[in-house]
């Protein structure tokens, strides 16, 4: 299976409790082999066509990254199968098999006081970047997000959460016409 056409409505991340903390977890297959997928999650040039605030960096356990004014910390790099960091003393990693021909992706964020619904969101857009990254295309973000509105209903609905505060974040951050 691979990830849908970029006008599909699309809600594909589920909240579990990891550990006891609020997890978003990402699950794709994708029609391309681990390396290629590890290449495009672990290099900056390519992680920045799909990615929010990629910076240039080197996957190397221990490498603390400023992005955008916040510490990114690389806590595991297990080529070509796990790249794992913390954010702002969020983990959040990709995962990596193989499948078949192609290579199953699940990407995970411990969310803890975040919006769970808009971060869901913000996350299946960019993840929705990628298998366009792969096939040698382009998605670009203002395309990606004009789905934006549906998909954080979606969520908002599957969570239980008020949508209320995604939907003041939509208006106030996200073009006309794309929330």
């Amino acid at each position: 299976m691979t990830a849908p056409e970029h006008d599909e409505p699309r809600a594909y991340g589920t909240l579990e409790t990891v550990e006891g903390r609020p997890t978003l977890r990402f699950e794709r297959s994708l029609d391309h082999p681990i390396e290629r997928v590890w290449q495009a999650v672990s290099t900056p040039s390519e992680l920045e066509q799909f990615f929010p605030g990629a910076a240039d960096w080197t996957p190397v356990a221990g490498e603390v990254i400023d992005a955008g004014g916040m510490s990114v910390e690389v806590t595991r790099v297990e080529a070509p199968t796990l790249l794992a960091w913390d954010f702002a003393g969020q983990p959040q990693s990709f995962e990596l098999s193989a499948d078949g021909d192609g290579c199953r992706l699940v990407f995970t964020h411990v969310v803890d006081d975040l919006p769970a619904a808009q971060t869901a969101t913000g996350w299946e857009i960019y993840l929705s970047r990628l298998e366009p990254h792969l096939a040698g295309g382009h998605l670009s973000q203002e395309e990606a997000h004009r789905p934006w509105t549906e998909i954080h209903e979606r969520y908002a609905e599957r969570f239980g959460v008020d949508p209320e505060p995604g939907r003041r974040w939509a208006a106030e951050h996200l073009p006309l016409g794309e929330a």
